[in-house]
C-alpha cells in the first residue's frame, strides 16, 4: 500500500526538479497566457471506459452523460436465452459533469447499482506540454458514493455511515504522440458494507488506461484495474475478478458516443472496483455502451474560442 501512495508523490518530485532546471522555462509554463505551450486532449473524453481520464471540463462546460451495461453475454446467465445479455441492464447510470474552471470539474449522478447516487470532484493539477518541461498529466479524483436501496437484512446497514464509500485516485497521464495515449491510475476506495470479515475495508488499487486513435472520428479505448493480490486476499468465499474495458469511441460533433465490452456489471468506480464478480474467461463480458452531450453555458462570458472545450 505504500508504495502506491508514494508513486504520485514521487512524480511530482521528478516533475518539480525537471522545472528547476530552466528557470525561463518555469516562468514560461506558469505563465497563463501561453496557451500554446499545452497538450491539449490526452484523451477525448473525461472518462476511458469503466474509468476516469485525465481530462476535466472547460470552465462553465456542462457534461451530461448516460451510460448502460447490459447482461452477460455468454456462461450461465448469458446466451441467446437473453439475446446475449440485451435483455438485462444490469447497471444503468446518468449524471451530470460541470466545469468550475477549465481544471475543476464537480459531478453529480446516480447509479441502478444499490441505488447509488454518486459526488465527486476532479482537479488537473499538472498539464503536459509541449516543450517537455512538464511531461506529464496529473489529475487529482475523490468522489464519495451514498447507498440508497433498502437494506437486504435487518443488520446490513446496522449503522447510517456504512450506507457511504470515498474513492481517491492519482491520474498520471502522457499523450505520446497525436494517436497514442497512456495513463496510470493509483487509487484508494474506503467502505464499511462488507460481506466478508476478511475482505478489508480499504482497497488499493492501480489502474492502467489507453487510448489509439484510429481515424478523425474513431478511437480504441481500454482500462483495466488492478485489485486483487494488492490488499484484498485472492482466496475469499465470494470470488472477484479485476476489471476490464474495451471500447471503441465515436466522435460526432457535440456528442461522443462508445461501444463498449467489460466483465463488471457495476459502473461507478465506489462499486466496480470493490465487487466486480464476472470473468471474461467464463462468459461475464457484457456489452455497454456511453453517449455524452457537451454544453457551454454562459457564452458571454465565454467569448474566447481558447476557452471552449477541446474534449468535444
Amino acid at each position: 500500500m505504500n508504495k502506491f501512495g508514494l508513486l504520485p508523490v514521487a512524480i511530482l518530485l521528478m516533475a518539480g526538479a525537471a522545472h528547476a532546471q530552466n528557470t525561463d522555462s518555469l516562468l514560461k509554463t506558469l505563465n497563463p497566457t501561453d496557451k500554446k505551450e499545452t497538450v491539449a486532449t490526452t484523451f477525448k473524453s473525461t472518462h476511458v471506459v469503466l474509468s476516469h481520464s485525465s481530462e476535466t471540463e472547460k470552465k462553465h462546460d456542462l457534461d451530461l452523460r448516460i451510460r448502460h451495461h447490459f447482461g452477460d453475454i455468454g456462461g450461465k446467465f448469458g446466451s441467446a436465452h437473453t439475446l446475449y445479455g440485451l435483455d438485462v441492464a444490469s447497471d444503468l447510470f446518468i449524471g451530470l459533469d460541470y466545469g468550475v474552471s477549465d481544471r475543476f470539474t464537480v459531478g453529480v449522478g446516480r447509479s441502478k447499482q444499490d441505488e447509488m447516487y454518486n459526488f465527486s470532484g476532479k482537479y488537473k493539477l499538472l498539464q503536459q506540454n509541449v516543450n517537455e518541461t512538464m511531461p506529464i498529466n496529473l489529475t487529482l479524483f475523490a468522489q464519495m458514493g451514498w447507498i440508497a436501496r433498502e437494506p437486504f437484512s435487518n443488520s446490513e446497514f446496522s449503522k447510517y455511515t456504512n450506507r457511504f464509500s470515498w474513492f481517491f485516485q492519482s491520474i498520471i497521464s502522457r499523450k505520446i504522440s497525436s494517436r497514442f495515449s497512456l495513463q496510470v491510475m493509483p487509487g484508494l476506495t474506503v467502505r464499511k458494507n462488507v460481506s466478508d470479515t476478511r475482505d478489508p475495508e480499504t482497497l488499493v488499487s492501480v489502474g492502467f488506461a489507453g487510448r489509439m486513435k484510429l481515424s478523425k472520428r474513431f478511437s480504441f479505448v481500454a482500462d483495466y484495474t488492478l485489485v486483487n493480490g494488492l490488499s484484498r486476499p485472492t482466496d475469499l468465499s465470494q470470488a472477484y475478478y479485476n476489471p476490464l474495458g474495451v471500447g471503441l469511441e465515436i466522435e460526432t460533433g457535440g456528442h461522443v458516443f462508445s461501444l463498449n465490452f467489460m466483465n463488471s456489471e457495476y459502473i461507478l468506480e465506489n462499486n466496480f472496483i470493490t465487487n466486480t464478480k464476472k470473468s471474461w474467461t467464463k462468459g461475464g463480458v457484457r456489452f455497454g455502451f456511453t453517449i455524452s452531450r457537451n454544453f457551454t453555458l454562459f457564452k458571454s462570458k465565454n467569448k474566447d474560442p481558447e476557452k471552449r472545450s477541446d474534449i468535444y
